[in-house]
């Protein structure tokens, strides 16, 4: 067994370097570990052997749990009460549509499918009802990927949202009675009362383990273990749950003559719900899963992969793509209908249901689960979802983004106006500290405003052409762009967190300003201006850091902060194309000069000489002002 563990785990890493060259051509990563499995498992070099991925399931187990986990750990009910109605009926229309729709036409289409035409007819059935309920499942990480990305807020994406988180709930719920019921068909077990009574005593028991479970992980969450100590003992419990789910299965069938079965998912999923509605550990718990999520991935989707046969996908792809359609009619219908039953905005009527497409992780998990319990058929039944979701993975984040930005939720940041930096900067509030920084500014030839938006202003000369009056408190961006805002290369604010906020988001998504400075009042407003990509200054943190380099480098304390007349520090972006690619140390830079930093895409870098240029890149320069303008000239030309 270490042997199988140790060559599986290099071979995992490979996986996912070869998945991060996928990535370089915007194919999802999950397409790059599932192809590197396909590659190492038996249909093509045989690294990885069946009897090995036998032997392997309980990395699976480990997977699937971490999974529902994850699963369970993004429906957060206070987040979604506003739109509790909308999801309600979306959620409700979305999964009967789908499902009676799917298994209808599935059933149906039977005798055109190869691997199920000559089955029997509840066999048929049973396929059917298992390919409605895995259509079902949605990816909930990658929808919150694609909301972060575009920044979208409002009332559809809450309901995109919630919809998402709550069905895979749901989804795990229906799978256990549309795998007990299939087992029932495909075995000719006969379907009476004693059945129905087993199957909702099998709930009952997984959601009351599930909740045990989710209150055991507060217990340990309430200790001060160490992060990495925690993320190993949510594996651990993970896992015992699948261990738990074979014990009662084994004995259950010696004493009571029948598999009584309980559903790990589901009591997985129960759990991750559990402590983060009912517990001050949602952020923790979210972190844990966060870290130990991409190693779970790699292993589960490698793993997936070695599992198929290249003969087989191609053989199947043609069915996997037109139940791509299929799935998309039917979320498209439920869309529809969701809107119309929850009288929701008639402007979401035909994309409602769009933004569904994308599944990973729950999909693929109980695709793995029906291929092992049906081995006749399960492969090809597998291998038709695993393509479903690597299309699905392709076309629904690409088309959600372009939903959020049909209903007008998305709040990216504006491109700049600007062709070359005009040096031209406007600081909000009149007080002192405002009229000292503007005459700095200007002392470094820099055009300085100054916007004065409070009632009762400080003495200053009213003549004083640099000062702007407005009105409002909480300008519009018609009002910030009647003063030029948009032409503007910095902003500096230095007003009240809520009125700093107001102006900086408004700058962010229409005006796209290259820096916005904002002074912090309240150290719990910072995340949100973070994310806004704020040069942030809390003033009393500032000042101890200050004190500290005049300690411990008052040299380079003088020099960054201009009290050396004879040197200055400037940013200067990388325009001219004839330096792109070339190294730091083929600049020939003047002896009087050094370079501080370089900034590209965002992220400071570790330079050094070999360190290559590249269009777009800020360099921060210190030195003597003259040579520093010829450097400007040098480098934007």
């Amino acid at each position: 067994m270490i042997t199988y563990l140790i060559g599986f785990f290099i071979i995992a890493i490979a996986s996912n370097q070869i998945a991060k060259f996928f990535q370089k051509y915007r194919f999802p990563i999950i397409t790059g570990l599932i192809i590197t499995g396909i590659i190492a498992g038996d249909s093509v070099l045989g690294f990885i052997h069946k009897d090995v991925i036998e032997k392997l399931s309980f990395l699976n187990q480990i997977a699937l749990a971490v999974i529902a986990f994850s699963a369970g750990a993004e429906l957060h009910l206070s987040e979604l009460r506003s739109r509790m109605h909308a999801i309600k009926w979306m959620t409700f229309t979305q999964m009967f549509f789908t499902f009676v729709l799917t298994t209808t036409i599935v059933y149906f289409a039977a005798d055109y499918i190869p691997f199920i035409a000559d089955l029997p007819v509840k066999h048929k059935v049973a396929v059917a009802i298992l390919f409605a309920t895995i259509f079902l499942a949605r990816s909930p990480s990658s929808a919150i990927a694609v909301i972060q990305e575009m920044r979208a807020n409002g009332p559809f994406t809450k309901t995109v949202l919630g919809v998402t988180v709550l069905k895979d709930v749901l989804v795990i719920i229906l799978f256990a009675i549309s795998f007990a019921v299939a087992k029932a068909f495909i075995h000719n077990e006969s379907i009476s009362i004693i059945f129905f009574i087993f199957l909702i005593l099998e709930l009952i028991t997984s959601f009351v383990f599930g909740f045990i479970l989710g209150k055991i992980l507060i217990l340990f969450f309430n200790t001060k273990l160490n992060e990495n100590i925690k993320a190993i003992i949510t594996i651990v419990l993970g896992y015992g749950v699948y261990v738990l789910a074979d014990i009662i299965s084994h004995y259950s069938q010696i004493y009571l003559h029948h598999e009584f079965r309980i559903e790990p998912l589901l009591i997985s999923i129960i759990g991750g719900f559990v402590i983060t509605n009912y517990s001050k550990h949602r952020l923790e718990f979210s972190e844990v899963i966060e870290k130990i999520s991409p190693t779970i991935f790699i292993i589960f989707f490698t793993l997936t992969g070695a599992s198929l046969s290249v003969q087989t996908f191609i053989s199947v792809f043609g069915i996997a793509l037109a139940f791509f359609f299929l799935r998309l009619l039917t979320m498209y219908v439920g869309g529809v209908a969701g809107v119309l039953a929850a009288k929701d905005d008639k402007k979401y009527l035909h994309i409602a249901g769009l933004p569904y497409l994308t599944q990973a992780g729950v999909a693929l998990g109980l695709s793995t689960i029906i291929a092992h319990e049906f081995p006749q058929w399960g492969d090809k039944f597998e291998t038709i979802i695993i393509a479903i979701v690597v299309i699905n993975q392709l076309l629904g984040p690409p088309i959600f983004k372009w939903v959020l930005n049909f209903v007008d939720e998305t709040h990216l940041k504006a491109k700049m106006n600007l062709e070359q930096n005009n040096r031209d900067a406007v600081i909000f509030g009149l007080e002192s500290q405002s009229i000292a920084l503007a005459n700095q500014l200007e002392k470094h030839n820099w055009k300085a405003r100054i916007v004065c938006m409070e009632k009762e202003i400080i003495s200053v000369s009213k003549d004083d052409e640099r000062i702007v009056y407005l009105n409002d408190e909480f300008p519009s961006i018609e009002e910030l762009k009647a003063i030029e805002l948009e032409k503007v290369e910095a902003v500096v604010l230095l007003l009240s967190d809520s009125k700093n906020y107001h102006i900086a988001q408004l700058l962010y998504e229409n005006c796209g300003t290259k820096e916005i400075v904002v002074r912090l009042n309240k150290r719990e407003n910072f995340e949100k201006f973070h994310a806004l990509g704020c040069l942030i200054i809390e003033p009393a943190t500032a000042m101890v850091s200050l004190l500290d380099h005049f300690v411990r480098s008052p040299n380079a304390a003088t020099l960054l902060l201009g009290m050396d007349d004879e040197h200055d520090t400037i940013d200067v972006e990388v325009k001219n194309k004839d330096l792109h690619g070339i190294r730091i140390r083929e600049l020939d830079l003047p002896t009087n000069i050094i370079i501080l930093s370089i900034k590209r895409d965002g992220q400071l870098l570790m330079t050094h000489g070999y360190t290559r240029l590249r269009l777009g890149d800020v360099l921060t320069f210190v030195g003597d002002e003259k040579t520093l303008e010829e450097l400007r000239v040098r480098f934007e030309d």
